[in-house]
This record gives structure tokens, C-alpha cells and sequence, in this order.
């Protein structure tokens, strides 16, 4: 009877192991993979560049994500080098360096890293004073205080920070412990509407046209049905290219963004899934693209493109603490690959509100701003801006709302994961800036929003 209970065990631990490594081949690897360089990357995003405690994000960003194999992560934060490495039991190991005024890279082996030395960025002065500015009016401060409490504690919103502009003023702000108007915060996807900038400043420079072919190398080959698509139809991700983010771990988003060295040339490898022009899908993959292009349109390396961000748009607004990271090839990571502050993207948001100008000074060419937010096909997405124009359905895949129907039909937004909100209100001169660690969709912008409105109806003493 021992024997073969004995027998019977390691028969099905033979099984087992030969499961797991067949999991491995397939699912398994890639999905370690991404955990390690995703937390990799995050943390040293948090300890060099936000300058917050990495272990407080990985506590709030990863781990929720994780909740398998979170207990076999195990993270190095290297301070004297600037780097962090992470692995899961010992393999899969992933590294992110630091980079003085480029941001974290995630490396793909232990070579040099590239373009680490010899660049200092330019020093952009703050278009704000220094401190913390809070409302007088007890109707906004409730406002705000209501989108910093924690109604769900199963479902956290860890709201890190709100910044109001009323007017082209900084009438209000608020930030968790920890973070502070100086604290730049993952900015996720608010960086493809940072995008739709630099696409806009280069148009105005006549660098690049909407209708002309997308400038991609790799698609001009005859016969290539990408000959076809356009930059205008790459911003308002009717390309043709697929929806490449899903709510599983392993997407074409993150084995593009964690698994691949050059990200564009992956972008640039996957199938059209339609006729370009034809159907909305939403596309990381068209903004890796943009990205690559907005990087060559600028020199060609991560620090011409870096140089180019900063001169043409960072510094005239005022964004000091701003960074669009890259990949290793260099360029620029234009599906989400930028660091700010609320203070930063709320005056990003007024360059909008001001029709693409700054102190008399015009960004982006006359008419952008409008072609931003016009809408694509029958959707609630413009040209790296959502809208609020859409309610009779629901964004594909993700089934999350396209807006946000209490506010005004002439809002419009850049939108990122995780409750990054830059919310524009024309009619009420309003621009609202929410980010936060948010994993749900329940994180109350939409309401803080109206509340502010109602309450500069209605102005308290």
C-alpha cells in the first residue's frame, strides 16, 4: 500500500512539473517576465524619479495586480547605482536605471546602458508660487475632500493629488502624505495627449502633415496595406491597428512595453486588424508609432527628443517636472511613458482651454485645439483626447463609460490609467487635474468635477 501511495505521488508530481513547464513555454514566461519588469521599472520611477517610497507603490500599484505571485516578487532598490532589479524566485530578472533627465529605462540585458552621462536638461521655471494653495470656498475644499476619502476600502482610490484652475488661476490643491506640488506622478496615458502636442508644434513647423502616410520605415515596402494609414488616423486610432489593451497581464500592450527592446519596431510588425479609417480600436500601438516618429522629427536619439520636448512645450508652459521616458532604442514612449505633477498637466490643460496659446505665444497651429476634440467615426474619442458627447454606449473591450455625463457636453480630456484625469471644461473656464494609484474606475472625477462647477455657481465666503 506504501509503495504505491508512494508511486501515485510521484506520479502526479511528474505531472504537475511537466504542467508547469509546459506553462512556462507558453503563458508562464512572458507573463514573469512583465510582473519583473513592470515592478522593476515602477519602482525605480518611484524611488528616482516621483522621489516617493517605492514600497508604498509596489504595496498600492503591483501587488493588487499580482495577487498570485506577488509573494514571490522580491525588489532591489539600488540607491548608489540609481537602478532597481527585481525577480521572482530567484529568475526572470529585470533591471530599470535611472537616466538624469530621461527617466527609467528598463534594460533587456546587464550591458551599458545608453545615453546615461553627459546630458544636463535645461532648468524650467515653475509658472506657480511656491506652497500649497487652498480654496477659501468650503464647497470646493468638501469637494476635494470627498475625492481624497476612502468610501470603498476593498476598492481604494488613492488619490495622490488635485490641482483646479478657474480662469487661468490656481484657485485650489490638495495631495496625499508623501507628495506635494513638486511630485511627479505616472502620468500612464495622459502622455498620448502630450503626444497629440508635439505632433500638433511639429504640423505648425510644417515637419509633418495629418494626410500625409505615416512616416514609418517599415510600411513602405509595396503591398504593405499600412502603406495607407495616416498620421491624422494614427491620433484618433482609427488606423486599423488592433485593440492591444486588455484587462489580462499579458496583451500586445505589455509584451510591447516590458518584453521589447524596441517597441516601435513591434508596433510597426502587428497586422492591421481593419481597413485604415474604418473602425476605432483603442491603440497604444498607434502612439508607440507617434512617438517614434515625433522622435526622429527631432534628431533621431532620446536626448534630441528630450531637448525638443522641453524647448517646444515643456518650458514655455512651465512644466518643470516633466519627463517623456524612452525606450532603448531611444525613442520616446508615446503610449505612456511620461512622469508629471498635477501643477505641470494643469497648465497643459490650460494650453488648451487658451487655444494653443501661452503668454501671447502660440504652441500649436491655429485650429488644432479644435481638431483635438472633433469626434472619431461614432465614437467618444477625438485625437488623443476623450469626449463627452457619447453616452448611448460603452468603450469596447473595457466596457467603461466614454465620459462623463454630469458635466458639460463640451468637456473634453486626456485620460490615463490608473485615474489619471485632465479634465477641460471650455464653458466654465475650468480645468481640473486628478491622479492618483486608482485600480477600479470608481474614483469620483467625474463627480469632483461637478461639484467645483456647482460651486463656483454658487461661491461661499
Amino acid at each position: 500500500m506504501t509503495r504505491r501511495i508512494v508511486t501515485f505521488t510521484l506520479a502526479a508530481l511528474a505531472v504537475i512539473l511537466l504542467a508547469f513547464v509546459a506553462w512556462l513555454g507558453t503563458a508562464g514566461c512572458p507573463l514573469l517576465r512583465i510582473a519583473t519588469g513592470s515592478v522593476s521599472r515602477g519602482l525605480c520611477d518611484a524611488a528616482f524619479v516621483s522621489h516617493v517610497d517605492p514600497g508604498q507603490v509596489f504595496r498600492e500599484q503591483h501587488a493588487p495586480m499580482m495577487r498570485s505571485i506577488d509573494w514571490a516578487i522580491r525588489y532591489h532598490v539600488d540607491r548608489k547605482h540609481r537602478e532597481v532589479r527585481a525577480s521572482i524566485l530567484g529568475g526572470f530578472a529585470a533591471r530599470a536605471v535611472f537616466r538624469p533627465g530621461l527617466g527609467c529605462l528598463l534594460m533587456h540585458d546587464d550591458g551599458p546602458v545608453p545615453e546615461a552621462d553627459g546630458f544636463t536638461p535645461m532648468l524650467i521655471a515653475s509658472a506657480f508660487p511656491a506652497g500649497v494653495v487652498e480654496t477659501a470656498d468650503p464647497a470646493i475644499r468638501q469637494a476635494i475632500d470627498r475625492a481624497f476619502a476612502e468610501p470603498d476600502p476593498a476598492h481604494p482610490r488613492n488619490t495622490k493629488a488635485i490641482v483646479v484652475l478657474h480662469d487661468g488661476r490656481l484657485i485650489a490643491e490638495r495631495y496625499a502624505p508623501g507628495y506635494g506640488p513638486d511630485t511627479p506622478i505616472w502620468a500612464h496615458s495622459l502622455t498620448k495627449s502630450l503626444i497629440n502636442a508635439l505632433v500638433g508644434i511639429l504640423v505648425r513647423e510644417g515637419k509633418l502633415q495629418l494626410d500625409q502616410p505615416a512616416p514609418v520605415p517599415a510600411w513602405r515596402r509595396a503591398g504593405d496595406p499600412h502603406r495607407a494609414v495616416t498620421v491624422n488616423q494614427l491620433l484618433r486610432m482609427d488606423s486599423g491597428l488592433p485593440f492591444d489593451e486588455t484587462n489580462g497581464i499579458i496583451s500586445p500592450l505589455t509584451r510591447m512595453t516590458f518584453l521589447q527592446r524596441d517597441m516601435a519596431a513591434y508596433a510597426a510588425g502587428t497586422p492591421l486588424a481593419h481597413p485604415p479609417g474604418t473602425h476605432w480600436a483603442y491603440g497604444n500601438l498607434d502612439y508607440v508609432l507617434l512617438g517614434r516618429i515625433v522622435t526622429h522629427a527631432s534628431g533621431g536619439s532620446a536626448v534630441d527628443a528630450e531637448r525638443f520636448v522641453r524647448r517646444e512645450l515643456f518650458a514655455p508652459l512651465g512644466m518643470a517636472h516633466t519627463v517623456i521616458q524612452t525606450d532603448a532604442t531611444g525613442t520616446l514612449i508615446g503610449s505612456g511613458g511620461s512622469y508629471g505633477t498635477a501643477r505641470d498637466f494643469a497648465r497643459f490643460g490650460q494650453l488648451y482651454l487658451d487655444d494653443g496659446m501661452i503668454d501671447g505665444r502660440r504652441i500649436l497651429p491655429a485650429g488644432w485645439v479644435a481638431y483635438s476634440h472633433s469626434q472619431t467615426l461614432d465614437t467618444g474619442y477625438g485625437a488623443g483626447f476623450w469626449l463627452n458627447i457619447k453616452h448611448d454606449t460603452r468603450v469596447p473591450v473595457w466596457n467603461a463609460p466614454w465620459g462623463m455625463p454630469q458635466l458639460p457636453k463640451d468637456m473634453y480630456y486626456a485620460r490615463g490609467a490608473f485615474g489619471q484625469y485632465v479634465v477641460i471644461v471650455p464653458s466654465e473656464k475650468l480645468v481640473v487635474v486628478r491622479m492618483g494609484i486608482s485600480l477600479d474606475y470608481g474614483d469620483g472625477t467625474g463627480d469632483l468635477v461637478a461639484a467645483i462647477i456647482a460651486a463656483l455657481h454658487h461661491p461661499q465666503p
